[in-house]
């Protein structure tokens, strides 16, 4: 058996576990939150953490490859390492002022912006279909970002309009949104150059730099990632082992082997995932029209995704 057989095989496999670890995420940071930590010391040590625990194994069988890294190299994989600091550092605030479901599914709108830009960028060119299934997640999107201040009783009650954009629920899903347009930026550059380079090296490289803008970020905000409980290390330790290393890893690795747009499809598993946890771990129920909106962008990108997995990207 061929190593593209072999990798056609394990691909299935690897994506679901890459989206049960990303599903933990909302709930690992949800719970530092809860201990007093500011959003950006929790995406800065989750960075920090990833890569210092990824640094001894790159750095003593990866070296000699690190080593050869291009200037072209070192400057995407920057990059993307800086569109992936600021994904963490906009997503993570957003979980201060929305809940678990509805920053989920507004953060993994990404696969809509890598189909938009695909064709520009990667030379993938979508069906029909491809931009009815955007259509129709986009429209789901505006429902979830409808959910947090409007109330369904027989009939959909809205406040005023300049009070929905000035509320919470609002700042903390375009705070989401932002997150997704960044999180574009990473999964493109990393289809763009991934071809080139190993996982390890490539991935030390683009966590390494995101840790060093996330830290810079914490400082210049006046934030300290010293003084708290134990426990809440804990929670960050497992934020960048489980969603970051074992999860985001797995997209990085399959970015090598799918088209970048199939590759952020994927990630749309995560809100329902993160949901199911929201439900069971910390007892919260999103209100009905995120429910609705989330199952038309599920719905919506299955359909997205029906031209590339028939190998038409």
């Amino acid at each position: 058996m061929g190593n593209t057989d072999r990798t056609r095989i394990v691909l299935p496999a690897a994506i679901f576990i890459a989206i049960l670890a990303i599903s933990t995420a909302s709930i690992f940071i949800r719970f530092a939150l809860a201990n007093g930590v500011p959003s950006i010391v929790i995406a800065a040590l989750r960075l920090t953490f990833a890569t210092s625990l990824l640094a001894p194994y790159a750095l003593t069988k990866y070296r000699d490859e690190i080593k050869r890294f291009t200037r072209t190299e070192i400057l995407f994989g920057g990059l993307s390492g800086f569109f992936l600091a600021v994904h963490f550092a906009t997503w993570i605030s957003s979980l201060e002022f929305t809940n678990v479901a509805s920053s989920a599914v507004f953060v993994s709108t990404g696969p809509l912006w890598v189909a938009l830009l695909s064709p520009i960028f990667l030379n993938e060119r979508l069906s029909k279909l491809a931009l009815l299934g955007l259509g129709i997640s986009i429209a789901g999107g505006v429902i979830v970002g409808l959910a947090d201040a409007c109330v369904w009783d027989g009939g959909l009650s809205c406040p005023e309009m300049q009070n929905f954009l000035q509320g919470r629920a609002m700042w903390g899903n375009f705070l989401a949104l932002a997150g997704a347009w960044a999180v574009t930026g990473y999964l493109m550059i990393g289809r763009k150059i991934r071809g080139g380079m190993s996982l390890v090296p490539y991935i030390f490289l683009v966590y390494g730099m995101a840790a060093i803008v996330l830290i810079i970020f914490m400082l210049a905000s006046g934030n300290s990632p010293f003084g708290y409980q134990p426990k809440t290390y804990g929670w960050i330790f497992l934020l960048a082992a489980v969603p970051q290393l074992i999860g985001h890893s797995t997209f990085n690795w399959a970015l090598k082997h799918m088209p970048a747009t199939f590759v952020s499809i994927n990630i749309l598993g995560e809100p329902v995932g993160s949901a199911i946890l929201a439900f069971f771990i910390v007892q919260e129920s999103p209100p009905f029209l995120t429910y609705c909106g989330g199952l038309l962008i599920l719905i919506g990108i299955y359909l997205a995704s029906q031209n590339i997995q028939k190998g038409h990207p």
